[in-house]
């Protein structure tokens, strides 16, 4: 479904990505993993076409979208949430959510889909009135996913959702997560949270220094020595 050829990608000169491949099935979930620095969020910049690469291809569902801009790869059926939440702090929750709607034809289900969000994160139901930016960081986190999948995605991009969370809050959304892939969106999952993002994915990317240097199911990176001492302590 979603395919990256030989992606190189530089800031102001300086490399962040080295010729890096790998696919995301339909229907899956997968994670790229790696420290601080490793080209982690650059990849899924690339993806989403907030930056440019040097070099190589993006492809959704076979057609090339390396050059498309970001709201057109939107209406393509692609998402990226980005790290830091991003919501419009000012706006109610309401309002954030029919955002995330903005590039959708179908506007006689949205309000459907809303309905959906709130089945997802009932808090959200219950603080649909409120001010976005008075929200907890968790419930904020939660807004971000419901935003983005306001807008009907086929692939879901995910940096960071557990940043800066509450171990329970964490718990949560990864299980809801794994809910959104089980009703069909597929996911590619940047991860601070090696073991959780091991333990909901189906396959795992280990980049550092903006290249891929091990790849496979998450099943038997769990089970790699150097992951384990990398990444799970």
């Amino acid at each position: 479904m979603l395919r990256l050829e030989n992606i190189s990608a530089a800031y102001h000169a300086s490399n962040v990505l080295e010729g890096i491949s790998f696919e995301v099935p339909e229907g899956s979930i997968v994670t790229l993993l790696g420290s601080n620095g490793a080209g982690k969020s650059t990849t899924l910049k690339v993806i989403s076409g907030l930056l440019r690469p040097n070099q190589g291809k993006v492809y959704l569902n076979d057609s090339e979208i390396t050059q498309r801009r970001p709201e057109k790869i939107v209406a393509y059926g692609l998402v990226h949430v980005p790290e830091g939440r991003r919501i419009f702090p000012e706006l109610t929750v309401l309002e954030n959510l029919k955002i995330g709607s903005y590039t959708r034809q179908d506007k006689t289900t949205v309000e459907k889909d809303l309905d959906k969000m709130y089945e997802y994160f009932p808090v959200l139901k219950d603080r649909k009135a409120q001010i976005a930016g008075t929200l907890s960081g968790g419930e904020q986190q939660m807004l971000a996913i419901a935003r983005g999948l306001m807008s009907n995605p086929k692939v879901l991009l995910l940096d960071e959702p557990s940043l800066g969370l509450a171990p329970i809050i964490v718990q949560e959304i990864f299980e809801m997560i794994k809910l959104i892939r089980e009703e069909g969106t597929t996911i590619l999952l940047v991860e601070q949270n090696a073991f959780q993002a091991l333990s909901i994915a189906d396959y795992g990317y280990i980049l550092e220094n903006g290249r891929i240097v091990l790849q496979g199911p998450c099943s038997e990176l769990k089970e790699n020595e150097e992951v384990k001492r990398s990444y799970l302590g």
